[in-house]
């Protein structure tokens, strides 16, 4: 278990982080969320130690990690995966951290084997790609076989196949009874991994429910209708407390009754239904909407619109 309880951290006058409590739980998949400079990297270099909070206390399973006889296997973490000897093969990387904490050849051929770097584990970490950069990092966070697992942006560089299998490694995890904590900027993964959620903004907690229930919270109860008698069977839907938003002349989008009472009218009317489905939300639009106000590096419209960042594959 991960306990954060009234965080703060100030440099100067900017509170990069000011009064953040949660909890993540064994069991569970929690994502931890926020805009750039929310303060996400800062809690989390607090968490290992490497930054010395203002105020607040951070426990592992009940514990000051910081005074952990045997602090990798309370908690594996990983921050930023291109922190290694590049001169040094994968697997002696993986042996060099091993011996710091016991674990010896056995571990490390097994943590090879399960982030898919067996075949490659004698070349230099120099010459990975960024997704094996990854999968490396990784492996060096579970080598010791931690009870809490905390990995920031785990799917940074991996090509499809690689998403899948963090994604499907990070629920084992959990299942296992690990807590498992993740930082990531990719939405549409983090809501097919996360179960619960933790959101900052501006150094403060906006948000710490399920995914289930953040994702509800933005939901305008929208009914999509797609019908050749569009024009008609919205002239019979309109009244007190209904919108009705056209998107073509067939297409429309309502808001204000339910889509079993839109069908009802539409089969009563005669009228011809193509599609008929409730608009849900999605996490990126919850996230959006909840963060909005708490965004300090926005782009203009035609970035928003218009550009589409790199992506990085990995290559064997």
């Amino acid at each position: 278990m991960l306990e954060v309880v009234d965080l703060t951290k100030h440099y100067g006058d900017v509170h990069a982080v000011d009064g953040v409590t949660f909890t993540a739980r064994p069991g569970v998949v929690t994502g931890f969320l926020g805009p750039n400079g929310a303060g996400k990297t800062t809690t989390m270099r607090m968490i290992l130690g490497l930054d010395r909070p203002t105020s607040g206390s951070i426990r592992v399973n009940g514990r000051s990690y910081l005074k952990s006889a045997t602090p990798l296997h309370e908690l594996g973490a990983l921050l930023d995966a291109k922190a290694v000897d590049k001169g040094r093969s994968a697997r002696n990387h993986l042996l060099a951290i091993g011996a710091t904490v016991g674990v010896g050849r056995t571990r490390v051929d097994q943590v090879l084997e399960l982030v898919g770097l067996s075949d490659v584990a004698r070349r230099s970490a120099g010459s990975y790609s960024l997704g094996m950069g990854q999968r490396l990092g990784i492996a060096a966070a579970l080598l010791a076989d931690p009870a809490v697992v905390m990995l920031d942006e785990p799917v940074n560089g991996l090509d499809p196949d690689g998403i899948r299998w963090i994604r499907n490694l990070l629920k084992w995890l959990a299942e296992e009874g690990r807590t498992v904590f993740i930082s990531s900027h990719l939405m549409s993964e983090m809501e097919q991994t996360a179960e619960h959620l933790i959101v900052i903004g501006r150094g403060r907690v906006l948000a710490d429910l399920s995914m289930t229930a953040f994702i509800g919270q933005a939901s305008t109860k929208k009914v999509r209708v797609t019908s050749p008698d569009g024009l008609r069977l919205r002239d019979h839907l309109l009244g007190p407390g209904i919108t009705v938003t056209s998107l073509t002349a067939d297409r429309f989008e309502v808001t204000g009754i339910p889509a079993a009472e839109i069908g009802t009218i539409a089969a009563r009317e005669g009228f011809t239904l193509h599609e008929l489905a409730p608009v849900e939300a999605s996490l990126e639009q919850a996230f959006m909407e909840l963060t909005k106000d708490s965004i300090d590096f926005r782009g203009g419209s035609r970035a928003d619109t218009d550009s589409q960042e790199p992506t990085h594959g990995e290559a064997a």
